[in-house]
């Protein structure tokens, strides 16, 4: 297939999903494939803070961070052209749903915790799995925002198996299909 842009394709594009599925990998390379612009909620949130998300949560707990993470959102969703990659918890609040369904072409990139827990078992910069038992967290994730996730997506895209750009032409395929 070429690597030829689509025409007619959504201003923006959200990708959701649980920490691990891939979604800055994706986004990246997305936003090259489409000529769109590229950003991470999270290095977002970091460079407007001048903060880690670690010292964030630290400091004000989880509710602060999404709290912050909402204002990013909401800004960034007005900005047209943008591929861009969300905090796994992005769901929880009403508003960010509500925002991700209006605003833009939402994926859902969906792995099994297994795979999640693997894929981050070394990193130390993921305060919701700084616990004993990671993978147990992530199944407890999977459950609560799974349907969530799948609420707001135009579609879902396994990112188990094939490398990222396999991933991408899916996500292609399905933006050309819908729109």
């Amino acid at each position: 297939m070429s690597n030829a842009t689509p025409q007619n394709l959504p201003s923006n594009i959200f990708l959701v999903g649980l920490m691990g599925a891939g979604k800055s990998t994706v986004g990246r390379l997305l936003a090259r494939r489409l000529g769109k612009r590229f950003v991470d909620t999270d290095h977002e949130i970091e460079k407007r803070n001048g903060v880690t998300i670690p010292v964030i949560f630290e400091i004000e707990g989880e509710e602060g961070f999404r709290k912050r993470e909402q204002e990013v959102l909401a800004d960034l969703a007005q900005e047209p052209d943008l591929v861009l990659s969300t905090g796994g918890g992005i769901v929880l609040r009403p508003e960010n749903r509500q925002v991700l369904c209006n605003q833009g072409f939402v994926v859902y990139l969906s792995a099994r915790p297994e795979l999640l827990a693997e894929r981050t078992r070394h990193d130390k910069s993921r305060p919701l799995l700084n616990v004993a038992d990671p993978l147990a967290r992530l199944r407890e994730l999977y459950a609560l925002r799974d349907p969530l996730y799948r609420e707001v997506a135009h579609v879902v895209v396994e990112t188990g198996r094939g490398a990222p750009q396999q991933v991408v032409q899916a996500i292609v395929h399905a933006l050309t299909r819908g729109t």
